[in-house]
Parts: structure tokens; C-alpha cells; sequence
């Protein structure tokens, strides 16, 4: 279980407000596939985000990210570009939800999401819930997720835990 608790990747960062109609535009939501909306997340205001992404990525944002709708295609998009962990000053109730729910680590951390800039390196331990900016040698703290959503995370998201335990008992 500990290996997907910690991360390491290189940080797109991005301000505040970011609604779910910036992360994937409306005019994509006609598909399901999670390759498709990853190649268009975030381009209205990056229009280079998806092709530059690379597996263990990091992003990093302002205060309300998420908000807009409550679609999950927004934290989809984010996990199948390639981002392994989502770190903001605050996020929209329903994104953070919807982010657990499909495996997508996010932590809340206003310092973190202050200081850390675009292009630094950053390792995250999700368990103990501390941000490492290699880059600039600063440590922050955020909530570290209780053991029941760390498992969610770990297990691929809320749909994988729940077939894994069903299938443990023979349902």
C-alpha cells in the first residue's frame, strides 16, 4: 500500500477559482474515455498542459480549485493526463469528493500552494500527509488522509476498493 502514498513529480501550477469548465471544457463532455478528456484538460488556460504532462506530475493551485459543476470528468481528466497528486490553498467540496472517489490524491495546504512554484520538484507523502519542495528545500504539512481514504487512493479510487472487497468475500 505505501508505494502509491508517496510521489514525487515536477508542479504545474495554477491560481485560484479554477472551475471545472477550465480543467475540461464543457464542448468535450460528450465522451466518457479518460485518455480523450486528458488530452484536453486544462486547455483553455494552457493550451500546452496535456502534451507536456509526464506520468508523477504535480499540480498545485489557489483557493476553490474545482469549483463549477459537480461532473467528475474534471478529476478524471487530471488523473488520466498523467497528474499523481493535486495540491491547493482550498478545493470545492464536491471536486475533493469526486477526486477520492476515482483515486486521485488532492491535499489542502494554503503555504504549500503559496510558495511552491512552477517547475519545482516536489515529493508528497500522502500517509503523513507532508509536502518536500526539492527544488527549494521548503517542507509544508496538510491534512494527511484518514486510513479509509488512503485505501480508496491506493486501490484505484471508491469503485476498485469496493469490487476488491466484494471479491475478498466471495460476493
Amino acid at each position: 500500500m505505501e508505494e502509491k502514498l508517496k510521489l514525487k513529480g515536477r508542479v504545474f501550477k495554477f491560481g485560484d477559482n479554477i472551475d471545472t469548465d477550465v480543467i475540461i471544457p464543457a464542448r468535450y463532455l460528450n465522451t466518457q474515455d479518460p485518455k480523450e478528456l486528458a488530452s484536453h484538460c486544462m486547455e483553455d488556460i494552457d493550451k500546452d498542459f496535456a502534451p507536456k504532462v509526464r506520468p508523477g506530475d504535480i499540480m498545485v493551485a489557489g483557493h476553490n480549485f474545482g469549483c463549477g459543476s459537480s461532473r467528475e470528468h474534471a478529476p478524471i481528466a487530471i488523473k488520466a493526463s498523467g497528474i499523481s497528486c493535486v495540491i491547493a490553498a482550498s478545493f470545492a467540496r464536491i471536486f475533493y469528493r469526486n477526486a477520492i472517489n476515482i483515486g486521485l490524491p488532492i491535499l489542502e495546504s494554503e503555504e504549500a500552494a503559496r510558495e511552491i512554484n512552477e517547475g519545482d520538484t516536489v515529493e508528497v507523502d500522502l500517509k503523513n500527509g507532508t509536502i518536500l519542495d526539492i527544488t527549494n528545500g521548503k517542507k509544508f504539512k496538510a491534512q494527511p488522509f484518514p486510513e479509509f481514504m488512503q485505501e480508496i487512493i491506493n486501490a484505484g479510487g471508491l469503485i476498485n476498493k469496493t469490487k476488491k472487497e466484494l471479491e475478498a468475500k466471495n460476493v
